[in-house]
């Protein structure tokens, strides 16, 4: 039985995209007496365990639909089927859909959810369906382990309950089974190796707690400081994940990103920017939309626009991030050399200018991927920037509207002071996309929230104060810098700004809007 499990463990890890071949010592990120150490840990020293390239282990990482349902799928001995594209999972996906352990609508077999972190309930779906099935179980006894029965979704009832009889969950160690958060690696080994013990007659292991606790987190990061501006601490640099000054002290940006210059550039303007400023902010975002009436309709209007924009940051002593509004246009490849050619040239103009940060592409979306079109584009502009200036922060996005960091952790642009963007909005993204953030950063790759929203990700709805409050709080433990959309009056709940504020005078309390009040009140953390 131990060799089976330990196959299984080892194809996980295979399917995890892992790189680096590990030793037999402890990962760095692995806590002695842990409850996922000793799996671990025996693995490495069978040679079945390969790390990340920074040599840690990842237990937060989040694993994905079409790693969680391959693994299912070699532990149970289920042959490939055919599936609908050309998904590295798709014939295991297929085969396990024909199999009944998961409906169409929970992943389509078309793919778009493959690659996304599978919730805990649906995990153990597929988990009991293939390894234990018909396990029975008394509703009386078994819900009333569960604290948060109420949020699980009723169609997941009969797995999360005879998995909670058969002793493959036990509950995150505060009675809760959280089916809506992700799965993470080290969840996905044990629930495996206790399913497998199970199935093979044996007893499971000795249950633990299925949630990373407090004591056994990575230690954290250096405190980073939120300074006065670009005359405090010059050129900026990456040092490992953290973004650091010029003397190599970490440093947190916080700031307010405009909405497009097209429709509210009145509050791109050195007065508001001064006004962010004077409620601690210390970076200012300017969003120059590539479609929608932006650059690639009118190329010179914009740029001018960006540019005082700039320019009036830098005279306030601000850190301005030029941002390259790819949106609705989805692919950054659609405008590959108009963005070659307007970076070449702001990099020539800003060369010896400490306060200026690139990102050259918001958002890609649609049928962008990582590798086909985000990571060619990013390594095309990339070049044209580093041609001017060689030691520029530089923020690249990932697809999925800038979500999907894990991909690029796992293949990530070569070059130095390079930093991966994250979007989310606090109304539609929560405890699954910080740990995927998490899951990234664990594997070395730096990160900047360089746009979020207190409402959903549509703008409206909310405002959402404590998921904001988790979200900030989880940023400032990592030391990772961020930007709030948007520094507009926009009638909808993202707008810092209430109706009609003007943008030629200083603002009071009074003029700022819900969401504003709530993010200039944690400019100075």
């Amino acid at each position: 039985m131990r060799k089976s499990v330990l196959r299984c463990l080892a194809a996980l890890l295979c399917a995890a995209a892992l790189t680096s071949s590990a030793k037999a010592a402890a990962f760095p990120d692995v806590a002695a007496g842990s409850w996922y150490e000793a799996a671990v840990t025996e693995m490495a020293a069978e040679g079945l365990l390969r790390g990340y390239p920074n040599g840690n282990f990842g237990p937060r990482d989040p694993i994905t639909a079409a790693q969680l349902v391959t693994i299912a799928a070699r532990c149970a001995g289920l042959e490939p089927g055919e599936g609908e594209n050309s998904h590295w999972a798709a014939g295991s996906l297929a085969a396990a859909l024909e199999a009944g352990w998961y409906d169409w609508d929970e992943l389509p077999p078309t793919g778009e959810d493959f690659d996304k972190p599978i919730a805990r309930q649906l995990a153990v779906k597929v988990l009991m369906k293939a390894l234990l099935p018909g396990v029975g179980y008394d509703y009386t006894v078994e819900a009333r382990k569960i604290g948060d029965l109420s949020a699980l979704n009723g169609r997941y009832y009969e797995a999360v309950l005879s998995a909670y009889a058969a002793g493959v969950v036990t509950g995150d160690g505060e009675g809760n089974f959280r089916p809506l958060d992700a799965l993470t690696r080290a969840e996905a080994c044990i629930l495996f190796q206790r399913a497998l013990a199970r199935r093979q007659g044996g007893t499971p292991p000795l249950p633990g707690p299925e949630a990373l606790l407090p004591e056994e987190l990575p230690p954290p990061r250096p405190e980073a400081a939120v300074s006065g501006g670009v005359s405090a601490n010059g050129w900026l640099q990456v040092v490992g994940t953290q973004l650091c000054n010029e003397r190599g002290e970490p440093v947190v940006l916080r700031g307010m990103s405009t909405h497009g210059l097209q429709w509210y550039g009145q509050y791109a303007n050195a007065q508001s920017i001064a006004n962010t400023a004077g409620y601690g902010a210390n970076v200012f975002r300017v969003a120059m939309y590539t479609a929608e009436g932006g650059y690639t309709s009118q190329s010179e209007s914009m740029k001018e626009k960006a540019y005082a924009a700039v320019d009036a940051a830098i005279a306030g002593d601000m850190y301005v991030i030029l941002d390259w509004h790819i949106l609705s246009d989805g692919d950054p490849m659609s405008h590959v050399a108009e963005a070659e050619a307007f970076f070449a040239e702001a990099a020539t103009r800003y060369a010896d200018t400490p306060n200026v940060i690139y990102e050259i592409c918001n958002e890609p979306n649609g049928n962008a991927t990582w590798s086909g079109s985000v990571k060619p584009y990013a390594e095309r502009v990339t070049a044209a920037i580093r041609g001017q200036n060689s030691k520029a922060v530089i923020l690249i996005g990932s697809p999925t509207w800038s979500q999907d960091v894990h991909l690029a952790a796992q293949d990530p642009v070569e070059g130095e002071n390079l930093m991966y963007t994250l979007h989310f909005y606090a109304g539609t993204h929560g405890q699954w996309l910080r740990d995927r953030l998490a899951g990234a950063m664990d594997q070395g790759l730096p990160v900047f929230v360089s746009e979020w929203g207190t409402s959903r990700a549509d703008g409206s709805g909310g405002v959402f104060p404590k998921e904001s409050g988790e979200w900030l709080d989880f940023l400032a433990e990592r030391g990772i810098s961020w930007c709030n959309w948007s520094l507009c009056d926009k009638n909808e709940t993202s707008a810092a700004l209430k109706p009609g504020t003007p943008a030629d005078r200083a603002w009071t309390e009074e003029d700022l809007s819900e969401s504003g009040k709530l993010v200039f009140s944690r400019f100075r953390e």
